[in-house]
């Protein structure tokens, strides 16, 4: 996949209105310089050795671990996150979008994440305080978004009022909501992501039903440490 260029040269759009665009090739991805984009899924054909590979593994055991990756820890990355040394197969996948990220964004470091959730990790609909995030789940349901013209932002946070989503007004019905497939490889657009603010992703954590697993993957903009 072709890197893309910085988000100050990112091409003229043809609206203001923030939309997704989806694709069953990697390179729908790059589609997330645009500035009438906000989310950019790559639909990829899942591959269902790698949850199985997991559960046969270690009986479904889970996993977790947070850490920073320089470039070249991404090209070595059993060493570089112990916790994926028994997952071959996921652990090539997990290089593999670690590494079109860094290429992508022009990185010298992400902040990886890989985590088994038995309940979700950020329930309530909110924006993320990042340049851009990729989320991907490997087992279990996806995450949930907002399209930008059907959300009242001013319900976010703590204009909730405590409410919840479903109470406080921020979506006209349920059938706003819309979720990614396990094995979409999701970028979401932050409020930090240059001329963004008040334009991120609104999305939210799925239910996790009783006795259920999700595992998650997520990358983001890191610095390199030293």
């Amino acid at each position: 996949m072709a890197a893309a260029q910085h988000s100050s040269h990112r091409p003229p759009s043809d609206t203001n209105t923030p939309r997704a665009v989806f694709g069953n090739s990697p390179e729908t991805l790059a589609q997330i310089y645009r500035s009438d984009v906000h989310l950019a899924v790559w639909q990829r054909q899942k591959t269902p050795c790698l949850p199985n590979e997991w559960r046969l593994r270690n009986g479904g055991k889970p996993i977790s671990q947070r850490t920073t990756l320089s470039s070249a820890n991404v090209r070595n990355l059993e060493e570089a996150v112990p916790v994926l040394a028994p997952y071959p197969e996921l652990s090539e996948d997990i290089g593999l979008l670690a590494d079109m990220f860094s290429y992508l964004f022009e990185l010298t470091a992400i902040g990886l994440r890989i985590a088994t959730l038995t309940q979700p990790m950020c329930p309530k609909f909110h924006v993320d305080r990042v340049p851009c995030r990729l989320i991907t789940t490997y087992v279990g349901p996806g995450s949930q978004w907002l399209p930008h013209h059907c959300t009242d932002r001013s319900k976010l946070g703590a204009g909730s009022a405590g409410l919840s989503d479903a109470e406080s007004g921020l979506y006209p019905s349920t059938d706003a909501i819309q979720t990614l497939r396990a094995g979409d490889v999701a970028l979401l657009k932050g409020e930090s992501w240059e001329n963004n603010e008040g334009a991120g992703l609104v999305h939210r954590s799925p239910a996790v039903k009783s006795g259920q697993q999700r595992l998650l993957l997520t990358l983001d903009f890191a610095v390199a440490s030293g």
